[in-house]
């Protein structure tokens, strides 16, 4: 057995002991759904609610030995309840084919993936930075999610690890890397080297919670967020209701120099594949990195989507 192979048994041993621990006071309390409305095309519904964000070694002091933990613990930075407004979440990760659409429009900066075999139609775009990506959301009437607003459309109201529950990632419910087959579950390039890895096309696993594909594995996910270390320090900013991160997510941030990106990918294993993982970086995206996003849109953003596209009916 490889190390790979034993690494990949005890992360997923790691996160059933964690998930057979999760205790009540994890789950977000079962707010009444509201009102969705007409719902814009290609997005889910979201209901209002309130929503367990983060995680808690202290909540399972039993668990923290494990690879899980202690690979997921320095920046999860404990869990805390949030309340969101009722929101809306693109149901795919961004393509290649819509990104390059509003570049022809002159709406977008030119960007687009840095990797062999990476640019078919339906695979999500990548090698986007923070600028691009929001400047797609904005051009289509929406906005990038807020870390807030991913992670619950993740995890729902009860707080589970995963867009399916509470079972770990693997390759028949997330485009990962696996310890046996490799990085995107050992699908191969048509061609360059390596031979294996990369993004395949969106929706190309089940969906998750609201209907929504790949929000755990294939491409990672920007947010509209700057990246904190400390959620306490960030204080009201990154709690309470509809909270948009560290400086109110103002377009400059003193101090602060990444933006938060969520969700694993087809090039990391199951242990990065929760949605409660972060990581930071650059805005700029450079070195170019293999990260995606997708786009939501508030109660009042939906309304007029679905507002121009009746009218073009």
């Amino acid at each position: 057995m490889t190390r790979d192979q034993i690494l990949q048994i005890v992360a997923t041993l790691a996160v059933a002991c964690c998930t057979l621990a999760m205790p009540p006071a994890l789950a977000g309390s079962e707010a009444k759904p509201a009102e969705c409305g007409a719902v814009p095309a290609g997005m889910a519904c979201v209901p209002g609610g309130v929503f367990s964000i983060g995680w808690d070694d202290q909540l399972h002091p039993d668990c923290n030995q494990h690879s899980f933990q202690k690979r997921n613990r320095s920046n999860t930075l404990g869990m805390h309840k949030v309340t969101l407004s009722t929101y809306f979440m693109d149901i795919t990760e961004v393509t290649n084919a819509a990104y390059r659409q509003c570049i022809r429009e002159g709406k977008c900066p030119k960007a687009g993936p840095n990797y062999r075999d990476f640019k078919r139609p339906n695979q999500p775009v990548t090698g986007v930075s923070w600028h691009d990506a929001s400047a797609f959301c904005r051009a289509r009437g929406k906005s990038l999610p807020t870390e807030a607003q991913w992670e619950a459309a993740a995890r729902g109201p009860q707080g589970e690890l995963y867009p399916w529950g509470n079972a770990a990632a693997d390759c028949k419910n997330s485009v990962i890397r696996d310890a046996k087959l490799g990085r995107s579950c050992g699908v191969k390039k048509a061609w360059g080297s390596p031979s294996k890895g990369r993004v395949l096309e969106v929706a190309s696993r089940p969906p998750g919670r609201y209907g929504l594909y790949d929000m755990i594995g294939n491409a990672e996910e920007w947010t509209a967020d700057w990246y904190t270390d400390d959620w306490k320090r960030c204080g009201d900013a990154c709690q309470g209701t509809d909270p948009k991160g560290p400086c109110n997510g103002a377009s400059q941030c003193k101090g602060v120099r990444y933006r938060s990106v969520r969700g694993g990918s087809w090039y990391w294993p199951a242990d990065h594949a929760t949605a409660v993982h972060r990581r930071p970086h650059r805005a700029s995206n450079k070195p170019f990195h293999h990260f995606g996003f997708r786009c939501a849109a508030s109660v009042d953003e939906a309304r007029r989507l679905t507002s121009v596209e009746s009218k073009r009916k």
